[in-house]
């Protein structure tokens, strides 16, 4: 196991900055995922770590050693790409031993064996890539990885090419092989599935920059901005403009068929919000003193177990997801609801998330005052 520690760590291409500045602590054993669309600067952050990209800026330490300018080869750093990168005319068990021949490893043959089995490629061990699924691929790209017993392993969107069915049993079999070998993983995505399901922590980047850094269900739960909110959650979250306003002392997000209590304060009137929740928080009903919406639905989609309506409320729209059937259809009238708690507000100006304690209900303000 290996601490990875990126500090400041820059990368630019003319006047275009890849990675800007980003600081990270990976600590040992932890499962890390870089998670953002593309281009937004994960896949280049992880080869400067691999060694394969020279950052412009910024410095690299493993278990405290600074391995900035370290070649790959020295760096104790395994690599896994998104194209397997395989030897076509060698076997599995050659293409996994690779790494360990090129060392002259008398234990090479032995060692292949002990990670063959750990992967299940025992019976697979004489074919070549060729006669090999795109799973049984990417194991042997993770065997060859795995055969150096190297401090951290660095995976760019290693589950890409494969279909839906696969994708997700590879999924679990890497998630099982973090828990058993205890190391350090740094894994690159664009897909928040694979993000939510594995990840300890979760590093959120976006044109270069870090976002947020949490875990699954921090930067779930409490995204902290407008960028992190919308690229978690399926479908994601509808957020609508809306005016900070005071009335009986308590502070009021409005907007065209929005009313949102967001507790007592003393913040001026008049600042510009985004306010919503996530689809799976809204339920029908329109709660007197409570957070408001009203709408109509324009388009319900069937998920099968499930049902998302999307509704038009005032210039925009947001998702609600529940279990099918919702007994709403297009052209409904509805007013949604939630509970106080589960509202995210965010700056109009900045993006990032505003918290305040929640009030929940006018009644209960006013039964106070």
């Amino acid at each position: 196991m290996s601490r990875i520690q990126i500090e400041g760590l820059t990368r630019r291409f003319g006047d275009v900055a890849a990675v800007d500045g980003i600081s990270l602590d990976v600590a040992d054993g932890e499962f890390l995922v870089l998670l953002g669309p593309s281009g937004c600067g994960k896949s280049t952050l992880l080869r400067m770590v691999a060694g394969l990209t020279a950052p412009t800026g910024g410095r690299i330490l493993l278990d405290g050693r600074d391995i900035t300018a370290v070649p790959p080869r020295e760096r104790d750093i395994a690599m896994v790409f998104q194209s397997y990168a395989l030897y076509p005319h060698l076997t599995v068990a050659r293409n996994i031993g690779f790494p360990l021949r090129t060392r002259r490893r008398r234990d090479a043959d032995a060692r292949v064996a002990e990670v063959a089995a750990v992967l299940g490629l025992e019976e697979l061990l004489d074919r070549r890539p060729r006669d090999l699924s795109g799973g049984q691929r990417q194991r042997v790209a993770l065997g060859r990885a795995l055969v150096r017993d190297p401090g951290a392993f660095l995976l760019d969107e290693p589950l890409s090419n494969l279909d839906a069915t696969l994708r997700t049993a590879t999924r679990a079999e890497l998630g099982d092989l973090h828990r058993r070998l205890g190391s350090t993983f740094v894994y690159v995505t664009h897909d928040q599935v694979e993000a939510m399901t594995m990840a300890t922590r979760i590093a959120v980047l976006d044109r270069g920059r870090l976002e947020q850094v949490g875990t699954p269900e921090e930067v779930y739960d409490a995204p902290a901005s407008v960028f992190v909110a919308g690229f978690l959650g399926s479908p994601a979250i509808g957020l609508l403009p809306a005016t900070l306003r005071r009335e009986g002392g308590l502070l009021w997000a409005s907007g065209e068929d929005v009313d949102v209590p967001l507790g007592p304060g003393d913040d001026p009137s008049g600042r510009d919000l985004r306010v919503g929740a996530r689809p799976e928080h809204l339920r029908i009903g329109d709660a007197s003193g409570g957070p408001r919406w009203r709408g109509t639905v324009r388009l319900v989609e069937n998920l099968g177990g499930e049902e998302v309506a999307h509704v038009q409320v005032g210039g925009g729209r947001i998702p609600m997801r529940g279990p099918r059937p919702l007994g709403l259809a297009v052209g409904d009238p509805v007013a949604l609801t939630c509970d106080a708690d589960r509202i995210h507000l965010f700056s109009a100006t900045s993006g990032r998330r505003l918290v305040r304690a929640p009030q929940p209900t006018r009644a209960a303000a006013a039964a106070a005052v």
